[in-house]
C-alpha cells in the first residue's frame, strides 16, 4: 500500500503557494507531494471501472499539477477544494476520450477469413507497414487517416459496404447478409466488395 504524506495545513498551503507563485519550483513539488493523498481519494470512486489504478493515479496527478498552476486564491479559499475538481475533470476527460475511441479499437475485431483461412481485420491494412513508419504515428492518427481514406478513395458502393459492415460514421454494424438484403445484392458480392475495399485501403497505407 502506497503511503502518502500528510496534507498541508491552511497556513502551510498559503506559504508554499506564495513561494511557488514567486518562482520557487521546490515549493511546487511540496504542493504536489502533500496533495497526492487527495488524488488517491478522488481516484477511489473510479476503481470499479476497468482501468489500471496506477494509470488513474497518473492522470489524477496531471489534474493536480494543472490545479496548482492555475489556482487563484482570490477565487477559491483552499487549493484542495479547487484541486479536487481539477483531478475529477482530468479523469472524466480521459474516460470520455477512451469511450469515444472504443469504436476505433474495435477495428481489431476479426471480420472474416481469406482463401487461406487466415482472419481478416480492418486494421490489417496497416499491419505490413515498416516499423520505422508505424513508429512515427500514434494509433489515433492511423485511425484518423483510415477514416479519411475510406471517404476519399473508395467507390460509393465500397464506402457504403465498409460503413455498414463496421458501424462507421454513426451507422450500426450489420452482417454481410443484412447488408446484401439492404443493398439488394448477393452476400458473396458484399464479401468481394469488402475485401477489395480493404486491399485498396492497404495500398494507400503502404509507402510509395
Amino acid at each position: 500500500m502506497k503511503t502518502f504524506l500528510k496534507p498541508l495545513t491552511v497556513e502551510e498551503e498559503k506559504y508554499y503557494l506564495q513561494r511557488y507563485q514567486g518562482g520557487d519550483l521546490e515549493a511546487k513539488n511540496v504542493l504536489i507531494e502533500r496533495n497526492l493523498r487527495l488524488v488517491a481519494h478522488v481516484v477511489k470512486k473510479y476503481q470499479g471501472i476497468d482501468e489500471d489504478l496506477d494509470d488513474l493515479i497518473s492522470i489524477g496527478t496531471v489534474g493536480l499539477i494543472k490545479a496548482i498552476q492555475t489556482f487563484d486564491s482570490n477565487k477559491a479559499n483552499r487549493l484542495s477544494t479547487y484541486a479536487a475538481r481539477c483531478i475529477d475533470n482530468e479523469l472524466l476527460m480521459m474516460l470520455r476520450s477512451r469511450k469515444k475511441t472504443s469504436k476505433e479499437v474495435s477495428l481489431y475485431e476479426p471480420i472474416g477469413t481469406d482463401k487461406e483461412g487466415n482472419e481478416i481485420h480492418l486494421l490489417d491494412i496497416i499491419e505490413n507497414v515498416p516499423v520505422d513508419v508505424v513508429d512515427t504515428y500514434t494509433f489515433k492518427e492511423d485511425v484518423k487517416k483510415l477514416y479519411e481514406l475510406i471517404e476519399s478513395v473508395l467507390t460509393p458502393r465500397e464506402y457504403e459496404v465498409v460503413k455498414l459492415r463496421y458501424g462507421l460514421f454513426g451507422e450500426e454494424e450489420y452482417t454481410q447478409r443484412e447488408i446484401a438484403k439492404r443493398l439488394n445484392i448477393s452476400r458473396s458480392y458484399v464479401s468481394r466488395i469488402e475485401k477489395n475495399a480493404l486491399l485498396k485501403l492497404r495500398r494507400f497505407f503502404l509507402p510509395s
